[in-house]
């Protein structure tokens, strides 16, 4: 199997903030680092010119971003949130689980855009694929380092 031809499923907001970023660095933060890589090759001898060999590690690094964020773009899938049946989570779901007596609530995202912090888990991570699939009244273990997890679904929007 190509590793190019994986798909990379994302929200409508994971899909514009993956162009902005692209437009970003192809259309402002490269031109900058060109000019700035110009400036100090005017500036004599290369060998020993910090700053060209730093804007060059620059412009490398750009260069390799703008490469991986044009891949990526053509691995997108969107995930079309409209879509959502509400009685079975899928990617793209925002679920209420019960953990013991407390309540969480996850959005079930692809691998790119997870994000734990915001609550934004993975369709691969363990507690995503565990609760793929599943409705409203559901149970689901999910192993965690500290030991066992018991999650409940409440609610599928």
């Amino acid at each position: 199997m190509n590793p190019n031809s994986k798909k990379m499923y994302l929200t409508k907001q994971g899909l514009d903030d993956l162009k902005k970023e692209y437009n970003e660095l192809l259309n402002t933060k490269r031109p900058a680092i060109v000019a700035r890589l110009s400036e100090a090759r005017d500036q004599g001898d290369l060998s020993e010119n910090a700053e060209y060999i730093a804007a060059k590690e620059e412009l490398a690094f750009i260069d390799g971003r703008i490469e991986e964020l044009e891949l990526l773009l053509k691995q997108v899938v969107l995930i079309d949130d409209s879509n959502h049946t509400s009685n079975m989570v899928e990617l793209g779901s925002q679920v209420t689980v019960k953990i013991n007596s407390r309540e969480a609530v996850f959005h079930v995202v692809g691998e790119w855009e997870a994000d734990p912090e915001q609550k934004k888990i993975s369709h691969e991570s363990p507690l995503g694929k565990a609760l793929l699939g599943k409705t409203v009244g559901d149970e689901v273990a999910v192993e965690a380092p500290a030991g066992t997890v018991m999650y409940r679904v409440v609610s599928i929007g």
